[in-house]
């Protein structure tokens, strides 16, 4: 029989496909004089979208294949034609996944229900064709944008498993057998410790309730801070409704008793999150086919009934007890699963769009020049092509009315000074230097929000504001 490898965590890179470049065209027909530009615009890159899937029971595609990157978006062409999109790349993850952003470990989507979708990676956008900068002030435009490059994204995806009970408990406590008992899950059982390797799960049938078990491999003191095995796994309980302890009556080391165990597991899973703490919890006092067994059984029972624990005495070897444990965790899944019923039904279906951190800008000195960090900025430049000067006097009427000139004037960059926005390097000349001295002085003190004269950069600019000009882009 071939065995299937379970992977629970994974590194993977995803980058969104590049936009198609605007096109440089123009209107050329017998008998049509001055047709004008009609480049088209290029088409948008596909993005790369995590998908959760219940058919999808570990993240071992992705630990084999981590490299995933969608379609880039065509070009545009004459004829006002613009590119076909970028087809998206779909990532079958399993159900339950937990995406967190490589560099910062911050948790960015949680795929809890079949079906949602979290975009990963976005494409790029497309460049605009000539026709789109045409304007009362530019009537033959002779550039068109880039598309735009995507950087690659590193994320880390982990799995918690989504399961209505998950058995806890020391290493060899029974917990396989007991859910082999209870399930049709036929789990690695084995007379040593740290037999399960692996996360098992089960469905059980409770009357007219199907619930699903989850056997986490056996914890031991010190499993929140990585001792063990069980250290791996804890998160896998995470998004049980209920946990149930199992406890060991007969235990292989003569100074364990069941109710030191139920201590120190309950410290670790405080240790690991707290909130589990606040679920129903029963415990199952295993083992009791055997004569010692009953008796530890019978003797911690009353202990731990004293301490406010439910308590079954069960044998996953004979069956005894199991049917009352059954229908008792069928009770409380059903109570749990009408309380989120409304909340998981709200986000099924959902898609999972981060909004863009388009933001403002930074200007920071850096040795010999200054540096301009913003998203929207660096995407402009970019996306312009520099080598042509018509686009270049347009990109730097985007900057000066962004803001980009009086920032660095202010943080004191002069006539000359190079700049750095994204990967190129221009040498600063402001317009504004032009200024008088008094309104100077007021844009460096922060009392003048705009410049007070149009030049024709400017005047070009109204046009494209009426079209549609993405400052906001």
């Amino acid at each position: 029989m071939q065995t299937i490898e379970f992977v629970d965590e994974c590194t993977v890179q995803l980058r969104g496909g590049d936009g198609g470049n605007g096109a440089v065209s123009m209107r050329r027909e017998a008998h049509v004089p001055r047709g004008g530009p009609n480049g088209g615009d290029g088409g948008r890159g596909g993005d790369v979208i995590l998908q959760a899937d219940t058919n999808t029971t570990s993240l071992l595609d992705l630990h084999r294949n981590p490299h995933r990157r969608a379609v880039n978006g065509a070009h545009g062409e004459g004829l006002n034609r613009t590119g076909a999109s970028g087809q998206d790349t779909v990532v079958r993850v399993p159900v339950g996944t937990v995406v967190r952003d490589q560099a910062t470990g911050v948790a960015l989507a949680d795929l809890t229900g079949g079906g949602q979708r979290f975009v990963a990676a976005r494409g790029g956008r497309g460049g605009r064709g000539n026709a789109s900068f045409k304007n009362r002030y530019r009537r033959v435009p002779q550039f068109a944008e880039l598309g735009e490059h995507v950087d690659e994204r590193r994320l880390r995806l982990e799995l918690k498993l989504i399961a209505d009970v998950g058995l806890v408990g020391y290493p060899s406590s029974g917990k396989s057998s007991l859910i082999a008992r209870l399930s049709g899950a036929r789990p690695k059982i084995g007379d040593y410790p740290f037999t399960t390797l692996t996360p098992n799960l089960g469905v059980m049938r409770a009357g007219d309730t199907d619930v699903v078990l989850a056997d986490v491999p056996g914890l031991i003191e010190g499993a929140s801070e990585g001792k063990g095995l069980g250290h791996q796994f804890l998160r896998h309980i995470e998004r049980c409704h209920v946990v149930l302890h199992v406890l060991d009556t007969f235990p292989l080391e003569p100074d364990r008793d069941p109710v030191q165990d139920l201590r120190v597991i309950v410290g670790e899973l405080r240790e690991h999150d707290a909130s589990l703490l606040e679920r129903p919890a029963l415990v199952a006092l295993n083992k009791i086919d055997l004569p010692d067994g009953r008796a530890m059984a019978s003797l911690v029972r009353e202990q731990l009934e004293d301490a406010g624990h439910e308590v079954y005495e069960v044998s996953a070897v004979s069956g005894e007890g199991l049917d009352p444990l059954r229908y008792r965790l069928g009770e409380l899944v059903a109570a749990q699963r009408a309380h989120h019923e409304a909340e998981q039904a709200m986000t099924s279906e959902l898609v999972i769009r981060l909004p863009e951190d388009e933001g403002g800008f930074d200007v920071v000195r850096q040795d010999d020049l200054y540096r301009v960090a913003g998203r929207r900025v660096e995407r402009w430049v970019q996306m312009t092509p520099l080598s042509n000067p018509e686009a270049a006097r347009y990109l730097q009427g985007r900057l000066r009315r962004a803001g980009v000139e009086k920032a660095l004037v202010a943080a004191g960059a002069r006539e000359g000074d190079d700049v750095a926005i994204g990967d190129a390097v221009f040498e600063f000349s402001p317009d504004i230097t032009d200024l008088p001295e008094d309104e100077r002085e007021a844009i460096l003190a922060g009392e003048l929000d705009e410049e007070p004269d149009l030049d024709e950069a400017d005047l070009e600019a109204l046009g494209d504001v009426v079209h549609g000009d993405a400052d906001a882009r």
